[in-house]
């Protein structure tokens, strides 16, 4: 076997915290405290000092990407003299479980909808495309939610396919944390969005090299533009515990909780109970499947203690 080759030069610019919180530049802060709770996670609290260093430079950068995509888009079809439609920009976010990818989201949508050139912000989680439960269990790979493997990837292509197509109303299914399965008779509706947010675990995976020719398409291949929310397994792993902790405490509680039977679990055996999950489970999915696909991102935040991003790597255009 041939050696890793060293290779001199990193295809990403990084960036300190102080760094890149000058490139707010005259940015407005348009959220407020109140918005600030409804966009904090469980155990992740979104403070002002986090929007004003690392996402409202962010989002001016995004919306840099995004006009200029739209831009293009109406040159483009003036060159061919043919409209097809309105063409969402797409953004991919992934990390592990427990890393905050879901909060991150929340807090993109609100800031890039108060961009006047796209105020239709649209987030999708890809939770809503996993197997059902039935699904999974039919095929002994509920030990394995979350993996590649236990996704309708053709459901989701295809939902991708027709969003970046321009139609008009677009259904996504819908997933439940609480009884841990898809609602099977409620759907995300997406109408010509001007950006679309899809969060998932494993959406920068690419696809595998076809043999005949033929083309393969995955989800990555539909995005303009992909962060990856990164942080130490230490880190992650303490996090994901303090989530379970949180959960016991209070969805776990609820009798229509698919965890329900964690909620006497004494703080002892709920914080072993919460290793045993991530090191057997979400470990291992983050080392084979979502890790390696770091630095197909377009953008790396790196965090550290208490959920607070210490450097930015955006790939050099």
């Amino acid at each position: 076997m041939n050696p890793r080759p060293t290779v001199a030069f990193s295809p990403y610019a990084t960036y300190s915290r102080a760094e890149w919180a000058r490139l707010r530049d005259d940015t407005p802060l348009t959220l407020t405290e109140a918005d600030l709770e409804n966009l904090s996670g469980l155990t992740e609290r979104v403070s002002t000092d986090e929007v004003v260093d690392i996402y409202l430079p962010l989002s001016r950068l995004l919306n840099l990407y995004v006009e200029a995509s739209q831009g293009l888009h109406g040159h483009t079809e003036r060159f061919l003299r043919k409209g097809n439609g309105k063409m969402p920009f797409v953004i991919g976010l992934a990390g592990s479980v427990a890393a905050g990818k879901s909060t991150t989201a929340r807090v993109l949508q609100a800031l890039l909808a108060r961009w006047p050139s796209h105020p239709n912000v649209a987030l999708v989680p890809t939770d809503g495309f996993l197997f059902p439960n039935e699904v999974l269990e039919a095929r002994d790979l509920m030990a394995r939610k979350g993996f590649p493997e236990s996704y309708d990837l053709g459901r989701l292509l295809n939902f991708l396919a027709e969003v970046k197509s321009g139609k008009e109303r677009v259904e996504a299914p819908l997933y439940s944390h609480l009884v841990y399965d898809v609602l099977p008779d409620q759907t995300l509706v997406v109408e010509q969005p001007d950006i679309v947010i899809v969060e998932g675990l494993n959406v920068l995976q690419p696809a595998r090299l076809p043999k005949d020719g033929e083309a393969i398409p995955f989800v990555s291949d539909f995005f303009d533009f992909s962060i990856y929310i990164d942080a130490s397994e230490e880190l992650v792993e303490a996090w994901y515990v303090e989530r379970f902790l949180r959960l016991r405490q209070t969805a776990f509680r609820d009798p229509a909780s698919y965890f329900h039977r964690y909620a006497t679990l004494s703080e002892e055996e709920a914080r072993e109970t919460g290793l045993s999950i991530w090191r057997t489970i979400n470990l291992v999915n983050l080392k084979e499947n979502i890790l390696p696909t770091r630095l197909r991102a377009d953008l790396i935040l790196r965090k550290g203690a208490d959920h607070a991003v210490d450097s930015v790597a955006l790939r050099k255009l």
